[in-house]
């Protein structure tokens, strides 16, 4: 980055609040004019024949640049950005950095969720971390640990859906908040009608009951997050027809689905077929290669005995 760049992307930090939304600085203005070209065309909004395109769209198209945010990715995806004011994007960032993000954060955080940019402080974002605070006991130094980990918790309401998933969560017996905000916040963001409540109903539908269902959600909070069509049925298909398993082994071990069907399951599967033996589900997809290939050998050993 140049000595200009850096000197914008530092005062993007500290001092844009500053700077009038109608005007550039000088340093500004040298990122403008010698890379405007490549930056703008990557603005939904921008064509080769918007001569006058507004300066105050260039310094925002530059402000996400340089955070590292795709700006036409962005302004695609929130329109609300087209309208929105360098002054109101810096107290959102400004917001941020007082709850403990840093600036590094922003590129991933932003290009995951930029309609972030544009929330409202007081009813939007500041509410989920009261969320974070009073209801999941997350420290405050901790806030910055689980919005990495979930972004998308902060373009979420707490009242129509993050207090709802965490009772649903809370009825089916995950207790453990600490584990709930450092490894599997993103079932705070799922909808207990359209994700959640679905996925137990196909658990049911394989022939678990709704307690085992729940059962395995408890040991494997990863079920929540995997397609039906895309993961769950190709691989009980497999499963059931060609592994022969039965519902005891997935009971016992619904990690099983976390494992990826044609870079584990079948090929691990295959080789213990072409070996004659025969070993326990989760040995057979937890071991590491050479684990794997040493309970083989095992097995063939003591059946010559």
């Amino acid at each position: 980055m140049s000595s200009a760049a850096t000197s914008f992307h530092s005062s993007l930090r500290f001092s844009v609040q500053k700077l009038p939304s109608s005007s550039c600085s000088d340093q500004q203005m040298s990122l403008l004019s010698t890379k405007p070209k490549s930056i703008l065309q990557k603005n939904p909004l921008y064509q080769p024949t918007h001569k006058n395109i507004s300066l105050q769209f260039k310094e925002k198209i530059l402000c996400l640049e340089i955070m590292g945010v795709d700006s036409g990715k962005a302004l695609s995806q929130n329109p609300c950005l087209h309208t929105a004011s360098l002054h109101a994007i810096h107290s959102i960032i400004t917001f941020l950095q007082s709850k403990g993000l840093h600036q590094k954060d922003f590129a991933r955080i932003f290009g995951m969720c930029p309609r972030i940019l544009t929330s409202d402080i007081r009813s939007e974002l500041n509410p989920v971390f009261n969320f974070l605070s009073k209801d999941l006991r997350v420290p405050e130094h901790d806030f910055r640990r689980v919005i990495n980990k979930c972004p998308r918790l902060l373009v979420c309401s707490v009242k129509d859906q993050l207090k709802p998933a965490l009772f649903y969560l809370q009825r089916l017996g995950f207790t453990d908040f600490h584990h709930l905000a450092y490894q599997d916040p993103i079932l705070l963001v799922s909808s207990v009608e359209n994700t959640l409540i679905p996925k137990l109903n196909y658990l049911t539908s394989l022939g678990f009951s709704s307690t085992e269902a729940v059962q395995m959600t408890l040991r494997c909070p990863g079920l929540f997050t995997f397609s039906i069509q895309n993961n769950f049925k190709p691989k009980f298909d497999y499963f059931s027809q060609q592994m022969k398993g039965q519902l005891d082994d997935l009971k016992e071990f619904p990690q099983y689905f976390a494992f990826s069907l044609d870079k584990r399951i079948k090929p691990r599967h295959i080789q213990l077929v072409q070996s004659g033996v025969s070993i326990p589900l989760s040995f057979m997809l937890k071991t590491t290669d050479e684990e794997f290939n040493e309970l083989i050998r095992q097995q063939i050993r003591y059946t010559k005995l």
